[in-house]
């Protein structure tokens, strides 16, 4: 069986958008793989089911070059190659350069490293939340809950560029514009984007901006000392570079875009995913506040139950592969639904229902295998630090309209919110944190 007869299912339309988990469902219920198309008209296989989704994860005969497809790609409007590219090296290439290129960054979410980046994660989290209690406080005072306060636009967006720029070592005095290009490289399309604002044009500048920095970076960096042994991981690739030449200057500028590109926004998503599902779950809320223990088995949940990354970026069958049934021909580009297989009742028991002391199960929020998210245990660590810090500040933090429906960008290998308008509450007493004065002035750390 080849599927080519089965109709062709449409996605990331607005009504997908309302009812994401709904309508992957349908196709996951739906025999093996199943042929979807998206408004840029470019089709595909989409694996909904958790055990093809790992199948797909692990096996090599499902490349991640995109040059493979590049025609179906690039007639889609998915340029394949140069600084606009839609793909990014690393998360899509593949071994002995995928190999390669991992090497040289995964030295900077060791276990060690994630670690080290703690006090300033909750450091950078409290200042946000200052600087979040001055903008809601009204003529009543910073307690009143006044005005609704976005907690996207506040807190799930900055924090992870500010944490990123810690991981990279951007100087403090270039972390301003790069929020500002986290910023332009979130902003979603619309019917005036042109050629010279669009994605694209995007992606090119910020190539510039990094290489700028790189730039100026390199005259400071000793290349004597080993990479593994260097401050922050652009002094660690700038050594790189300078040592057996391990290290292109395209391939430089393209890791730091893509540790922007990939840590961010799907970070930014989680952090507004766990708050908003809480808040929606107000027992399991209750109980997270009554056992504060559970914090870490109920972010493992709250990534099940709410994957930020919605689907896995392309890969493309190296040759005719059967796959629940289906035959997936060589040449298909193929997306695993993540999303769909971490609620897979085959695998998840009442998988639509949000339970933080659920046992520990093979959820594929960070992905699997050899491309398994390098950055999921600083992702991890903010999501924690977030829900500690935010619920006790605010222990009656709420939505500002619990009627109000969810407002999910529409980008449709992401899951996340575009807005999260919330009343802060009355402030709780403070509790003295390492490195913080205990009464949490505004502004200070």
């Amino acid at each position: 069986m080849t599927g080519l007869t089965v109709p062709l299912v449409e996605i990331d339309t607005p009504s997908f958008f309302a009812d994401q988990h709904g309508h992957y469902g349908r196709i996951r219920e739906s025999s093996g793989p199943r042929r979807v198309r998206n408004p840029q008209g470019l089709e595909y296989w989409l694996v909904t089911r958790h055990d093809e989704a790992r199948t797909v994860l692990l096996d090599a005969r499902f490349s991640k070059d995109p040059q493979r497809a590049s025609g179906a790609l690039s007639a889609a409007g998915y340029g394949v190659s140069g600084a606009g590219s839609f793909f990014l090296p690393l998360v899509n290439s593949d071994p002995p350069d995928h190999t390669r290129l991992r090497r040289l960054v995964s030295g900077a979410f060791t276990p060690r490293r994630v670690a080290a980046l703690g006090p300033a994660v909750e450091h950078l989290t409290h200042e946000l939340l200052d600087a979040m209690a001055e903008r809601d406080a009204g003529p009543a005072g910073p307690d009143a809950g006044a005005a609704p306060v976005d907690l996207m636009a506040a807190l799930a967006f900055p924090l992870p560029v500010l944490v990123i720029s810690e991981l990279i070592g951007v100087p403090h005095g270039n972390r301003g514009a790069l929020l500002t290009w986290a910023a332009r490289m979130l902003t979603v399309a619309g019917p005036g984007t042109t050629p010279a604002s669009g994605p694209a044009e995007r992606t090119r500048r910020l190539h510039r901006w990094f290489a700028s920095l790189v730039a100026a970076k390199r005259p400071v960096v000793r290349t004597d000392v080993p990479a593994d042994e260097q401050p922050d991981l652009l002094s660690a690739l700038v050594a790189a570079h300078a040592q057996e030449e391990r290290l292109s200057d395209e391939e430089l500028v393209n890791l730091l875009v893509l540790l922007l590109l990939a840590g961010h926004e799907t970070t930014t998503g989680m952090l507004g995913n766990a708050v908003d599902t809480l808040l929606r779950h107000p027992d399991q809320l209750a109980l997270l506040r009554e056992r504060p223990e559970l914090t870490p088995s109920a972010v493992d949940e709250l990534l099940r139950y709410e994957t930020s990354l919605a689907r896995t970026t392309l890969r493309v069958a190296t040759q005719d592969v059967e796959l629940g049934g289906t035959v997936i021909p060589a040449g298909g580009i193929v997306s695993v639904a993540l999303a769909a297989a971490n609620r897979d009742p085959d695998v998840f028991p009442l998988p639509d229902r949000l339970d933080i002391t659920r046992e520990r199960g093979p959820h594929l929020a960070f992905g699997h295998g050899i491309h398994f998210c390098l950055g999921a245990p600083l992702a991890r660590l903010q999501t924690e630090t977030v829900l500690t810090a935010l619920f006790g500040r605010y222990p009656d933090l709420a939505h500002a309209d619990p009627d109000q429906p969810q407002s999910w960008r529409p980008i449709g290998d992401m899951r996340g919110l575009l807005t999260l308008p919330v009343h802060l509450g009355p402030r709780a007493p403070a509790r003295p944190v390492p490195g913080r004065p205990a009464a949490y002035p505004a502004g200070t750390a």
